[in-house]
This record gives structure tokens, sequence and C-alpha cells, in this order.
């Protein structure tokens, strides 16, 4: 259901890189829902490039989009993008587990038993 737009790529000028940014824009119904900016960067110092992706995070879905390489006219990018459904509920489901895990650790009755087992283990003799 969404639709990506892909505007164009233009010249960056980093802190100690070199980038070409893209700007991709996400429709869906011909709302707009997000803008994208990712960049492949080239380090001078290492001579070495790197892809920087864009995410855009929501409760529902998260956006992910990356510059490949362009081709040898110069005018044809490579881009992937991906649309990742839930990826925050992850983060929740951990919470949820650790807030179970503490409410366990916490329940009267294995206080309970771990004072009983140790007075046992003092009545028994050795």
């Amino acid at each position: 259901p969404y639709t990506f737009h892909f505007r164009g790529v233009r010249e960056v000028l980093g802190p100690n890189y070199r980038a070409a940014q893209a700007w991709v824009e996400v429709t869906r119904d011909g709302e707009p829902l997000a803008q994208l900016y990712p960049e492949k960067r080239l380090y001078a110092s290492q001579d070495t490039s790197f892809t920087e992706p864009a995410v855009v995070h929501g409760p529902l879905r998260d956006f992910y989009a990356s510059l490949g390489e362009v081709k040898a006219d110069r005018a044809t990018w490579t881009l992937r993008l991906h649309v990742k459904p839930f990826v925050s509920w992850i983060w929740a489901g951990t919470l949820l587990m650790a807030l179970g895990g503490g409410l366990a650790a916490s329940d009267r009755r294995y206080r309970v038993a771990q004072r009983q087992a140790a007075a046992s283990a003092v009545q028994e003799p050795a």
C-alpha cells in the first residue's frame, strides 16, 4: 500500500566525508508518511566508502532505505527499500518479559520455600 518516490541525489559535505545523499518520499494513498535520506559516504582519510541507511521508526512499521552503487552512466543508482512491520514491538516484548521475570522473582512463595530449605538443611545431621 506504500508508494516510494525517488526524488534524486545531491552532493553533501560532512565533517570528514563527502556523500551522495538520496531523497525518497514515502506516501500512502497520496498522503505523505516519511522522508528518507540514505547516503553513500566516501571517507577521504581512509579512501573507503560506506552506506548510511535511512530509517524512520513508527509504532506499526519501520521504513528503511539504502543507497547502493552508481552505475557507469553516473545517472542510475541502486536503491533498496524495505517496510518492516512491528519492529518496535520486539522491544515492547522484551520489556514485557523482563517485567514478568521481575514479578515472578518477587513472588512470596519462592522466599518461603528458600527459608524452609535452609531451615531443613540446618536441622539435618551431617
